[in-house]
């Protein structure tokens, strides 16, 4: 009998719920798209559904991660370590938890993007949300690598993939630093208390692909040990 279907018979594994949360983690994540659209243009009411949208999806993502927790087992019997799929878990969890923060906080405070800057927000926001694609990409790998006995050529694959998520991040760090500088000219003509707000919306947007990366990370470590 092969090792994995020896694991098999112990332990049901735990990938595919996994692979089910970072999808819906992503799919929330993407709401910010059509939610910015909706900012850009001052349609707040299309915002506040979009919003809900994105609260909504969070709350399936934690449900799932829930589910997954109560139900991993903790025995000796399972194809990972256990403490290496909750810790999974628990960043791509960050990432659905940002996302409504994101747009709870736009929302909350009815935040303009100042024209001036939404082209470049809109990249960086495309460019971060890559990041969160990326993971999700990478997550989705981790039957075949279970399969694979986590060596060989799958295993290069992931890192592979793991390499392209440290480059989108870093392209973030950079597309955030010149909206930051945008931010800094214009801060003269805007309200103060907004300024605050925005350059804290551009951290936070940020903050989704180091979230990424840091999945990336987490599971480059797994296959380190």
């Amino acid at each position: 009998m092969p090792s994995n279907s020896f694991l098999g018979v112990f332990a049901k594994s735990p990938l595919k719920p996994l692979e089910e949360h970072i999808n819906v983690v992503h799919q929330c994540s993407q709401g910010l798209v059509s939610f910015f659209d909706a900012v850009f243009e001052k349609d707040w009411p299309t915002a506040v559904e979009q919003q809900r949208t994105i609260s909504q999806m969070e709350k399936q993502a934690d449900t799932l991660k829930r589910d997954l927790r109560m139900s991993l087992p903790g025995g000796i019997f399972m194809p990972i370590n256990r403490q290496d799929i909750l810790d999974l878990l628990t960043q791509q969890d960050k990432i659905a938890n940002k996302s409504k923060d994101i747009s709870g906080r736009v929302v909350g405070r009815e935040l303009e993007i100042p024209h001036a800057m939404q082209d470049d927000f809109r990249a960086y926001l495309n460019r971060c949300l890559d990041a969160t694609n990326q993971a999700k990409i990478v997550i989705n790998e981790l039957d075949e690598l279970l399969e694979a006995g986590f060596k060989g050529r799958e295993v290069r694959l992931v890192e592979g993939m793991i390499q392209e998520l440290d480059k989108i991040e870093d392209d973030t760090d950079v597309m955030q630093v010149k909206l930051r500088q945008q931010l800094r000219k214009l801060e003269s003509s805007l309200n103060p208390v907004d300024v605050i707000f925005l350059y804290n919306i551009i951290e936070w947007v940020g903050d989704l692909a180091d979230i990424s990366e840091r999945v990336g990370s987490r599971l480059e470590l797994m296959l380190a040990d």
